[in-house]
């Protein structure tokens, strides 16, 4: 019989055990060049919900197979392979534990919940694997280093998932900002105003036996089982998922930063609540997270604003809006319209700019067959620099204690776009919910932060919310 290399490396694997895969670098990721006609071998992590459209995207790309589909739930793998074979003619291996599919694909593509994924980023990269990672790449602000540090040391590519740097629009909105021919920046302001209601209270009990809850709940505290986790509403609690800033706001977030070409910011300040539509119960549910809150970022040159609301729907004033707003000195550049501050009518933005893949994840393809860290057009430094920003605007909130309207007023200062933002929270929340005769508010501190030492000035409770307490054996490393 031929023994192949992938066949050696597949035997060898297998008589030493799992352990000592992550010192090998057996693969494509390794540095090779790959030719048109290598085929790549992707193993998605995570298929319930994003991942499957991972799956799409990796299947029907030539010379890439969707080779190994990993989910902690075995009901969702079952489904999932039967969909594969249908679409793609093959079936791929399905295993529960990414460990047990390391040594046997080229990258892997991670679309778990966000406490797993810069643990499952950093896994891939110590066995020489190349990573795409959706959004946002950490849990928390050290973990996001840890993978920028995991990608450097082991000589892979990690993409992070945020579409819109592959977006050729957005590219001309960045080519108009620094034309300036529509004025210098004052404040990049970004929206994820979605419906966010009720999430209920679910009860305790047993997790099923399909799924792995040990390896589900990852770094995170041991803890019961409920429905309101598994598979979506984690987002809304702090031990797994960083609220709607974090989910969606992550994408306006890094497009703003892309536009302001920053990284960090000089100090943090944020203000919400989290109030439901279920009067019976206080406006109170399950869930943890804020559903309105406003973060202001001052990078001293420039300010970055983030608004999120979740009481909108589209039958009420208040509706959704997912967006990135440019305020500069002459008006507002959106999308690829300027308005001029004196004038109503706006006028198309008009600049020489990039033309971009309109596909993260071919793009990955391509530079994994390149090797051309330059051409990733969303690399994980940039992810996690974005995700920094989404974790210090929480940090913020959840630092923060009880406050007036007019405490948050003064503290969010007297620029009248920054002022304009905090109002549309509050009559937000009192428009929508007009039984919340006295809400309570939480004010988080102004926080001074120093960006290259990712660390807060003066503050060691605020640096203690840069990382968390980890659950052993899933601990991400401090030495990568």
């Amino acid at each position: 019989m031929r023994i192949t290399r992938r066949t050696f490396v597949k035997k060898s694997l297998a008589s030493i055990g799992l352990a000592s895969t992550f010192a090998i670098s057996g693969s494509h990721a390794s540095g090779q060049v790959l030719g048109a006609n290598d085929r790549i071998r992707i193993g998605v992590v995570g298929i319930n919900g994003r991942g499957r459209s991972h799956i799409q995207e990796f299947g029907k790309m030539p010379n890439v197979e969707v080779a190994y589909l990993i989910d902690v739930d075995h009901t969702i793998l079952e489904r999932n392979a039967a969909a594969v074979e249908k679409d793609f003619g093959y079936k791929p291996t399905c295993v529960q534990d990414i460990r047990n599919a390391l040594k046997d694909v080229d990258a892997i593509s991670i679309a778990t919940c966000n406490h797993t994924h810069s643990l499952n980023t950093i896994w891939g990269a110590q066995a020489g694997k190349d990573v795409y990672v959706d959004k946002p790449c950490s849990h928390n602000v050290f973990e996001g280093r840890q993978c920028v540090e995991a990608s450097k040391k082991y000589n892979v590519l990690i993409q992070h998932g945020t579409q819109q740097r592959t977006s050729s629009a957005r590219s001309l909105m960045l080519a108009a900002l620094n034309s300036g021919k529509y004025g210098k920046l004052k404040i990049a302001k970004g929206y994820c105003c979605k419906p966010r209601w009720t999430i209920g209270f679910r009860p305790i009990e047993p997790p099923p036996t399909t799924l792995a809850w040990d390896q589900w709940l990852g770094p995170a505290p041991d803890q019961p089982f409920h429905r309101n986790l598994v598979h979506y509403n984690w987002h809304w609690f702090w031990d797994f998922g960083n609220g709607d800033i974090g989910n969606q706001g992550v994408h306006e977030v890094d497009l703003c930063r892309w536009m302001t070409q920053k990284t960090l910011p000089k100090s943090i300040v944020s203000f919400g609540a989290r109030y439901v539509n279920e009067p019976n119960k206080g406006f109170k549910d399950q869930g943890e997270t804020p559903n309105q809150m406003l973060a202001l970022y001052d990078f001293g040159d420039s300010m970055m604003l983030f608004e999120t609301r979740g009481l909108v729907n589209n039958n009420s004033v208040w509706k959704p809006i997912v967006e990135v707003e440019l305020y500069t000195d002459k008006g507002v550049i959106c999308g690829t319209d300027f308005t001029p501050y004196d004038s109503k009518e706006s006028v198309k933005i008009e600049a020489e700019h990039v033309r971009l893949s309109e596909n993260p994840f071919r793009n990955f393809i391509d530079c994994m067959r390149s090797r051309d860290r330059s051409k990733l057009e969303s690399d994980i430094l940039e992810g996690h620099y974005s995700a920094a920003i989404c974790h210090l605007g929480n940090i913020s909130y959840r630092l923060g204690q009880t406050a007036s309207v007019g405490s948050i007023q003064q503290v969010f200062g007297d620029d009248p776009i920054v002022q304009k933002a905090v109002g549309d929270v509050l009559k937000n929340t009192t428009d929508v919910l007009p039984g919340l005769t006295d809400p309570l508010w939480t004010l988080g501190p102004k926080l001074a932060f120093d960006p290259a030492a990712e660390k807060f000035i003066g503050n060691a409770a605020a640096d203690k919310l840069l990382t968390r307490d980890y659950r052993k054996p899933y601990v991400v490393p401090a030495n990568v």
